[in-house]
């Protein structure tokens, strides 16, 4: 057991540069040209059904990679038994009975029953390793999935890592799993995106929060990916793994799953409950008090059963309206945080400035007693499940500091607003990202105004931020939307004198009246033409 409680997972893992450094082949696009030849395979399969298809023998190749390795070493060691399941149970590895290790399916792969062999490998696993019950697909051998489409996919994974030493090999995976996550999710649309939060959006959360140790926590943890950022972070920075612990919740089923095997191939461990009832009616870790929370709950459910809840000791700043869980979401999530805990949801706009059903007593309520620590407008077509805008809420527990490290000015009362509405690049037609650039200057923007040693100093800067008291807020009736706030960027001097520039203008517009008027007679005349 570690220093917060909970079992110590095996295997360090390594960092994208050791990567790939292990395999100099590797090459920056890897995971979208196996994304290219695994969606060739599918043929007339949804995207579904491949994805628990595909996903599952992911997860089987990283399970049976990572017993080989420990093998290997018990195999060099004198008095070890390499046959043994304690050996590996001892080392926190995953026990893989001989049916279910990949080279015995590999050979297999062109067998017309390679998906009862698929689908026994699935139960033997579970069979050895309780942590594993109810969590792998086994439905591999139904008549209506193609055995050679099966085959040549077993063969397809079977190259994933094949030139990178054993820890390298998992992490390959690992990000393997990650990315068709995503490409299952656009693949999918609006039902795929119900899993699945967009990687730049959750590195953004993370790198606001910075959760280097303590409690992590999601009360609608889809797939897991808060959780695998959170750690990515840690690492990357030095930290050491095991000073965060993992908690979540999710009521689908399937989704929980994915969610599972997820933080299994990238070696998490976590504490992530599941029942159909959700994290209102069923709160299955009531008494967490968490470091950190980071959400993307569903946008303005409006059958959440809150009539049932009315009484609910959650709802500390006033009872949230039957007909939209958004204010439960908050009040539940600040609910959980821990005294000097943070706390950040995805919402959709309308949370910022709606006033039915009491909301914007609410939001007061949460702004009079410091609960609100800065909000962000993100742009549209950020996420595959719905291209409107949303937006970033960040909590804080203390409403006095929200700080947990020495020397850190904490908050003096008020807001940060940030407008990134005009940040981040198309990356398809459809779907837009933050690049690297973006991330780094709204968090070292939250970062600055928190006093954050090593952030330099913070300014408001007209278009973008603006820290905002909460007497200026008062004044636009609690509502807290970015744009109010933070105002129009300066515009660009030219150098050319004010004469100069109001008479080009003039000019402009003066044109555009005239086309107006010319487009205006040509309508006029069109019309007249059409009269009986």
């Amino acid at each position: 057991m570690d220093s917060l409680g909970r079992p110590v997972m095996s295997g360090a893992k390594t960092s994208r540069q050791s990567v790939k450094g292990a395999n100099p082949g590797f090459e920056a696009h890897f995971e979208a040209q196996l994304w290219a030849a695994a969606d060739k395979l599918r043929g007339n399969m949804e995207p579904s059904d491949y994805k628990h298809v595909a996903l599952g023998l992911i997860f089987l190749k990283y399970i049976s990679d990572a017993f080989e390795a420990k093998q290997a070493a018990l195999c060099r060691e004198e008095f070890a038994d390499p046959e043994d399941p304690d050996e590996y149970r001892a080392a926190n590895v995953f026990w893989v009975p001989k049916a279910a290790r990949w080279p015995h399916l590999q050979a297999r792969a062109r067998s017309p029953g390679i998906g009862k062999d698929i689908d026994d490998a699935m139960l033997a696993l579970e069979s050895g390793n309780t942590s594993l019950k109810g969590v792998l697909p086994k439905d591999y051998a139904r008549p209506a999935l193609n055995k050679v489409m099966l085959g040549e996919l077993i063969d397809l994974v079977s190259g994933i890592g094949m030139a990178a030493a054993a820890d390298a090999s998992r992490d390959i995976l690992g990000r393997v799993y990650e990315y068709f996550l995503g490409a299952f999710a656009g693949a999918e649309g609006k039902r795929g995106g119900e899993f699945y939060t967009p990687r730049s959006v959750v590195r953004l959360l993370v790198e606001m929060l910075e959760p280097y140790r303590g409690r992590v926590y999601d009360p609608c943890c889809g797939s897991g990916g808060m959780f695998v950022q959170s750690e990515t972070f840690v690492e990357e920075r030095g930290g050491r793994i095991g000073d965060i612990a993992v908690y979540g919740q999710e009521s689908n089923y399937t989704t929980w799953r994915l969610a599972r095997m997820n933080l299994a191939v990238r070696g998490i461990d976590a504490d992530i409950r599941w029942n159909s009832e959700g994290s209102f009616h069923k709160d299955a870790l009531p008494d967490l008090k968490a470091d950190f929370i980071l959400a993307n709950p569903p946008f303005n459910i409006s059958d959440w059963g809150g009539d049932r809840l009315r009484g609910d000791v959650r709802w500390t700043f006033g009872l949230p309206p039957a007909n939209n869980a958004n204010y439960a979401w908050l009040q539940h999530i600040h609910h959980h945080l821990a005294p000097d805990g943070r706390a950040g949801v995805v919402l959709a706009n309308l949370s910022m400035s709606s006033g039915q059903s009491g909301e914007a007593g609410i939001r007061r309520a949460m702004l009079e007693a410091g609960a609100v620590d800065c909000m962000i407008a993100l742009p549209g077509k950020l996420f595959y499940s719905t291209q409107i805008p949303v937006c970033l809420w960040f909590l804080a527990r203390n409403g006095e500091s929200s700080n947990r490290d020495a020397g850190n000015r904490g908050r003096r009362g008020g807001v940060l607003f940030i407008d990134a509405r005009k940040l981040g690049h198309m990356v398809d037609r459809t779907r837009r990202a933050f690049a690297d650039a973006d991330i780094a200057r709204i968090a070292g923007t939250y970062r600055a105004w928190r006093g954050e040693a090593g952030a330099g100093g913070y300014a408001d800067l007209p278009g973008f931020c603006k820290a905002a008291t909460l007497e200026e807020i008062a004044a636009h009736n609690h509502v807290l939307t970015p744009g109010r706030y933070v105002g129009a960027a300066a515009a660009e001097d030219d150098g050319a004198p004010f004469e100069e520039r109001f008479a080009a203008l003039r000019a402009q517009l003066d044109e555009q009246f005239a086309e107006a008027e010319e487009l205006g007679a040509l309508i006029r005349t069109k019309l007249g033409a059409l009269q009986p």
